[in-house]
């Protein structure tokens, strides 16, 4: 399932000050930190490792 634009904006932190994760079927992941912040991450095998990349911080514009 697509991580749609919408879902993507109006993601909020949880409760229990873990971070909340959104994830599509391809290995893009939406990271909603405790204090609201937002960073991508991808995850993704290479040489059959598993690896993982973070952008930085979503700007709320």
């Amino acid at each position: 399932m697509p991580l749609t634009d919408s879902a993507a904006r109006n993601a909020k932190p949880r409760d229990d000050g873990k971070p909340a994760k959104l994830a599509d079927s391809l290995g893009l992941i939406l990271l909603v930190m405790p204090n609201g912040s937002k960073y991508w991450r991808l995850k993704y095998r290479f040489l059959g490792k598993e690896t993982r990349r973070t952008r930085r911080p979503v700007c709320s514009a």
